[in-house]
């Protein structure tokens, strides 16, 4: 006998929507996501789409009618709960705009909790989009099948950053001139017994041009920063916000977890 399809197939497009989710609720679609589903995706009357509030979880949801302009969802019943994400921020110096743009997407794929963006003197960049960052991040969580969205804050200076500091979240400075290699140091992040015991934390990268002598000595300086090393090349700011997220994920984070 053929086996019985899987419902709902992977296919099924995913939205995030405004909306708290519930059984038996009926929501309009429309604008770029009543487009997406009508013109790109050409649904039709009972098909299944997938939406997430980013509060209470995935749900499945059936077309009951589709226009032109809009689209009409009937929520039938809930897939998952709500993801708890690791509690890791990551703070990446702003950079030019398709390379930060690529850090949004990408460290929203690798699981971070929040993106809190710096602005340091050595930055090309010094102002962010906050419309087009949320829909960079809330695109990467839907292709990616997060049900939580990262949090994403206004940049903020470096200074004022490290004023501000919760003091119960390490701060992993991913500083040019060396530090303990990172492997090491996401790994004591992880586990009490080796010395540094459990804490939330973060990631800190700089700009293209990296961090001058003064802020580097500030960070330094923190009282929670732990300097660390990405290896012996020069890393661009965007490979290193990934690589160092992508590590500590594999090695403090939720890669382990059961799929």
């Amino acid at each position: 006998m053929p086996a019985t399809p899987t419902w709902p197939p992977k296919s099924a497009p995913r939205l995030f929507v405004e909306s708290t989710l519930s059984a038996g609720q009926v929501l309009a679609v429309d604008g770029q996501q009543g487009h997406y589903l009508a013109k790109v995706m050409r649904v039709s009357p009972g098909d299944a789409v997938i939406l997430c509030d980013d509060l209470t979880g995935e749900w499945l949801a059936s077309v009951a009618e589709a226009g032109k302009r809009t689209v009409t969802l009937s929520v039938e019943r809930q897939l998952r709960q709500r993801e708890a994400v690791p509690d890791l921020w990551l703070c990446p110096a702003l950079l030019k705009k398709d390379r930060f743009d690529m850090v949004l997407e990408k460290a929203t794929e690798l699981g971070v909790a929040a993106i809190h963006p710096v602005v340091t003197r050595r930055c090309v960049a010094d102002k962010l989009n906050p419309d087009r960052a949320r829909t960079i991040v809330t695109e990467a969580a839907e292709q990616c099948a997060r049900t939580a969205l990262p949090a994403l804050a206004a940049p903020q200076k470096l200074d004022a950053s490290l004023r501000g500091w919760p003091e119960d979240r390490l701060l992993f400075f991913a500083d040019e001139e060396g530090g303990q290699p990172a492997a090491d140091a996401f790994a004591f992040s992880k586990f009490p017994e080796r010395g540094e015991g459990a804490h939330k934390a973060a990631i800190l990268i700089g700009p293209e041009g990296g961090f001058d002598h003064a802020e580097r000595e500030a960070i330094r300086a923190h009282p929670q920063a732990r300097p660390i090393s990405l290896g012996p090349r020069i890393l661009r700011g965007e490979t290193a916000a990934l690589a160092a997220v992508a590590l500590w994920m594999g090695l403090a984070g939720d890669w382990d977890a059961p799929a």
